[in-house]
């Protein structure tokens, strides 16, 4: 299967009774994976870049927990393939993480519509994120949820550009409420090149 149509199947999943027999073994396995594709932003944002790995991962971690069989499977299989990078972008769960609850309902209600001021520059050119459709993550009263599922689309000069180990790409917010940047860096490059064609 081709990173262009890459999907998580029944097929590729450990059998449950394997998994919780080895789960601290893939746990361990999937962090260490994760490590190299997390990037805090700014006091609150983490982006967490996801990959055919991270929503595997995801999936039978979540089958693991609820026990729900075929019928939870369909549902899980829905939900995170969307996440699964095709070959010419990058993905990522977008957490705000605060952990006072005022601090966080406070903040969340003043940045409505963050999700749609993500970006990336690569070579000087901006990359818009574009939020995933699943449902609407700002409410009709302004609200943000803290957690965003955004994907950045690029063409195959800015492929060969990110792939280029000396090229800076910025990762940033631009909203009235939250504006940060942060330099992507050399060990984060390589790990998320990978989810390129």
């Amino acid at each position: 299967m081709t990173k262009e149509n890459r999907v998580v199947e029944k097929i590729d999943l450990i059998h449950s009774k394997i998994y919780s027999e080895n789960r601290k073994e893939y746990r361990k396995k999937l962090v260490d994976f994760k490590k190299n594709r997390r990037i805090a932003l700014g006091p609150y944002a983490t982006f967490y870049f996801e990959s055919y790995e991270t929503m595997l991962g995801q999936i039978q971690e979540m089958l693991h927990i609820e026990k729900g069989g075929d019928n939870q499977l369909k549902d899980e299989l829905t939900a995170y393939n969307p996440l699964i990078p095709k070959g010419n972008e990058l993905v990522a769960t977008l957490m705000f993480e605060i952990d006072n609850p005022d601090t966080r309902k406070d903040f969340l209600n003043k940045v409505g519509g963050i999700e749609e001021r993500v970006y990336m520059l690569v070579n000087n050119e901006k990359i818009i994120a574009t939020p995933e459709k699943d449902l609407d993550r700002t409410s009709s009263e302004g609200k943000a949820s803290s957690v965003q599922f955004i994907h950045f689309k690029f063409t195959k000069d800015q492929i060969k550009i990110f792939k280029d180990i000396d090229s800076e790409i910025i990762l940033g917010i631009d909203h009235t409420s939250y504006k940060h940047t942060t330099k992507i860096l050399e060990l984060a490059k390589i790990s998320l090149s990978k989810d390129f064609i």
